[in-house]
């Protein structure tokens, strides 16, 4: 299949290439970038030298593909989606412009009036291990915000149970997550070795918890998220207070049940070890999350414990995940890279 990429420059974008560039059932026809067309995709995305020699085009000179991806930034896909529909009869759209179901969300989330409502339900929310069924019929997914995925693959086995009364999460992440813009707070000097409290509280990720959690109901979820010293990497801390007090082997009946067959989930807990719960350093480049968690002896609070990269898990991974569902591909094809150890 012939694939296009529209905003290849940035740090998803670049690792949409890494992935597609190595797929063996695609071709990447085109990638676009309005400040480098021109420049050979290796200029921005260094990793890539030697792999291919495509240059940056225009999104006006975007040619007819099977399969657009687009890696905008939020706000800036919504209000040319007829544009993109007309390049391609597929479409992964990686920012957060189709990812809620209704329009009034994004007024109250994004502070934003959307200007494309009737497509919101259009787009499958594009996390196959929640919605495959439906990905397999859908022409448009969205893309997953990194922090509620963490959260979302870390919970969802509990609130589809009904067994959480009040969640807390709190999410430790990288600076790759506020992508290749330089900003005052990403300054190297002000950067490094923080641990940056920066959404202590209605971030705007929550939004997605609410949506794919709810079953019937708003879930009671609080959501804070820190800064800390990675370039790659999501560790969220959840701490779930139980309407009922379980045993350990009850976890683990529910999460093996939920994710027995899941090829990207991994439950890691175990006794011994540096590695006993998820990490997010292992992960960098892999598409896995990972899950662990600790139940409080004498109470019915559970901590659950969940890792992934952002990047991959968390944007371009996921992208490529869904598009396999989409296209009838093998679920795991292109996405096989176990991640690095030590790093």
């Amino acid at each position: 299949m012939q694939v296009a990429i529209a905003g290849a420059s940035g740090y998803a974008g670049g690792e949409l290439l890494r992935l597609l560039l190595s797929h063996p059932q695609v071709t990447v026809a085109a990638a676009t970038s309005e400040r480098s067309f021109g420049q050979p995709v290796h200029m921005l995305h260094p990793n890539l030298r030697g792999r291919t020699d495509l240059q940056f085009i225009r999104l006006q000179d975007l040619p007819k593909v099977d399969v657009l991806f687009v890696a905008f930034p939020h706000g800036q896909v919504a209000p040319r989606i007829e544009q993109f529909a007309s390049v391609a009869e597929r479409i992964v759209d990686l920012s957060a412009d189709f990812r809620l179901r209704r329009a009034s969300d994004y007024t109250r989330w994004y502070e934003w009036e959307h200007p494309a409502p009737v497509w919101l339900n259009k787009f499958v929310y594009g996390l196959p291990e929640l919605h495959r069924e439906e990905l397999r019929d859908a022409r448009y997914a969205s893309g997953v915000g990194c922090n509620a995925t963490v959260l979302n693959l870390a919970l969802w086995p509990l609130y589809r149970a009904k067994l959480v009364e009040m969640t807390v999460s709190e999410v430790k992440v990288g600076s790759s997550e506020g992508g290749n813009e330089a900003t005052p707070a990403s300054h190297h000097p002000e950067r490094s070795h923080v641990v940056r409290s920066y959404a202590p509280t209605t971030h705007r990720h929550l939004a997605e918890l609410e949506q794919e959690l709810g079953f019937g109901d708003k879930p009671n979820i609080h959501l804070s998220l820190t800064s800390v010293e990675l370039v790659r990497g999501a560790l969220g801390t959840s701490h779930c207070f139980l309407r009922q007090n379980l045993q350990e082997r009850d976890i683990w009946k529910l999460y093996r049940e939920a994710y027995a067959n899941e090829p990207f989930i991994r439950i890691v807990k175990v006794r011994r070890g540096i590695y006993r719960y998820p990490e997010p350093k292992i992960l960098a480049g892999s598409n896995y999350c990972d899950i662990g968690f600790e139940l409080e002896e004498g109470s019915n609070r559970l901590v659950v414990i969940s890792a992934l990269d952002n990047l991959m898990k968390g944007a371009a991974g996921t992208a490529v995940q869904a598009m396999n569902v989409m296209c009838g591909f093998p679920e795991t094809m292109g996405l096989d890279f176990p991640g690095l150890h030590p790093i």
